[in-house]
C-alpha cells in the first residue's frame, strides 16, 4: 500500500480550514490542523492558508510564529503550499487600505489592488501556465476559483545563474496577475484548490506527488 503523504494545514486563526483538510485529505493525505512546532517541522508538507487582508494576515501569523516556522522548514528544502493570502504574504510587501505592511520577503514584489472595474475577482476562471511546472500536469484549460481584490501584478525576481528559475503561473483580471509559483520547495497559489472541484483536487494531489 502506497504511504499517504503527512500534510500540516497551519492554524493560526485564518477563516474556515477544514475545506482545505477536506480537500487534502481526498486527494490522499493525512491531515493535520495546527500550529504545533513539532507537527509542522515534521510533516512531509505544509498548507499555509490565508483569508482576509494581508495585514491581518501577517498580524495572526506572527502570534502564531507562523514566519519562523515556515523559514524553518524552507532551509531544510521542507516543502510548503501558500493559498490565497498565504501566497500574498510571501512576497516582499502587501499594499493594502494606503498602508504598507512587510510580508515574509521569500520573493521580491509587492501586493497591491488589482487594474480592474470590477472588484473582488471572484468565481472561476483560466490561468496561464509554462511548461515544466509539476502543479498544473495535466491541468491545460482548467478553471480555477479565485476570491480576490489584491493580487501581483509584476514578478521581479531577477535570473540567477546558479538557481533554477521559479515556474510563474498568470491569470488576468483587468491585467496580468501571478496565479501560481513554484519554486524549489516553495510554491503558492492565489486561487482556492479546495474550492475548486477536479481541478483542485488534482493540484493537490500534484503536489502531494512532490513530498
Amino acid at each position: 500500500m502506497t504511504r499517504r503523504p503527512r500534510v500540516t494545514v497551519l492554524d493560526y486563526g485564518s477563516g474556515n480550514l477544514h475545506s482545505a483538510v477536506k480537500a487534502l485529505e481526498a486527494a490522499g493525505a493525512d491531515v493535520t490542523l495546527t500550529a504545533d512546532r513539532r507537527a509542522v517541522q515534521e510533516a512531509d508538507g505544509l498548507y499555509v492558508p490565508g483569508v482576509g487582508a494581508f495585514a491581518a494576515v501577517m498580524d495572526q501569523l506572527t502570534a502564531a510564529r507562523g514566519p519562523e516556522l515556515i523559514e524553518r522548514r524552507l532551509a531544510g528544502g521542507r516543502p510548503v503550499l501558500g493559498v490565497c493570502v498565504g501566497l500574498q504574504v510571501l512576497f516582499e510587501r502587501g499594499l493594502e487600505g494606503g498602508e504598507a505592511t512587510e510580508g515574509l520577503g521569500e520573493w521580491p514584489g509587492e501586493v497591491v489592488r488589482l487594474d480592474a472595474p470590477v472588484l473582488p475577482h471572484m468565481g472561476w476562471d483560466l490561468v496561464t501556465a509554462p511548461e515544466g511546472s509539476r502543479l498544473f500536469a495535466g491541468l491545460g484549460g482548467e478553471r480555477f476559483y479565485f476570491v480576490h481584490s489584491y493580487g501581483v501584478r509584476e514578478w521581479t525576481m531577477q535570473p540567477s545563474n546558479s538557481l533554477r528559475a521559479p515556474v510563474v503561473t498568470w491569470g488576468e483580471h483587468g491585467g496580468p496577475f501571478v496565479a501560481a509559483v513554484e519554486n524549489g520547495a516553495l510554491g503558492a497559489t492565489q486561487f482556492h484548490p479546495e474550492k475548486s472541484g477536479a481541478a483542485g483536487l488534482r493540484l493537490l494531489t500534484n503536489w502531494l506527488e512532490t513530498l
